[in-house]
């Protein structure tokens, strides 16, 4: 319980002015899933990312945004809703970290008791030549991914 009280922490520290719990490293968020009871990681990347770019075992999907045209999902809320405990700590990732902050910060918003973003997000920043994958990120990092 010590280590998921120190991620925690380190996730609360980065919080600023997020309207959420904090921001984790993809590291910490992966280690929360594998010592914290009842934690989800809620990939909130489209169908076509998932299929074509990777996906992480045992996540639960809802898409934010859908391929293509990249419409907003009406129906995130109750998915959610339907999908994971509100008690439950929440953990929200994306491509690259914007459309799982806006997740993790509409959770909070609605009742969701513990979210928290995944920084650097799946695929990670950009390299010089704007290519994602090659600096940080889950994948980056070596944490469990299949491909499609």
């Amino acid at each position: 319980m010590t280590h998921i009280s120190e991620i925690l922490g380190r996730a609360r520290s980065r919080k600023g002015e997020l309207p959420y719990e904090g921001a984790l490293l993809p590291f910490e968020a992966h280690a929360l899933l594998l010592e914290a009871p009842g934690a989800r990681l809620v990939d909130v990347r489209t169908r076509a990312e998932l299929d074509w770019v990777g996906r992480i075992p045992g996540c639960v999907h809802i898409e934010w945004k859908s391929y293509p045209g990249m419409v907003d999902n009406p129906d995130f809320l109750s998915q959610l809703k339907q999908q994971v405990d509100r008690e439950s700590l929440l953990m929200f990732i994306c491509r690259s970290g914007q459309r799982s902050h806006a997740a993790a910060a509409l959770a909070a918003a609605s009742g969701f008791t513990s979210c928290y973003n995944v920084l650097e997000g799946f695929e990670g920043d950009r390299n010089a030549h704007s290519h994602r994958g090659k600096v940080n990120g889950w994948r980056f990092s070596g944490l469990p991914w299949e491909q499609g």
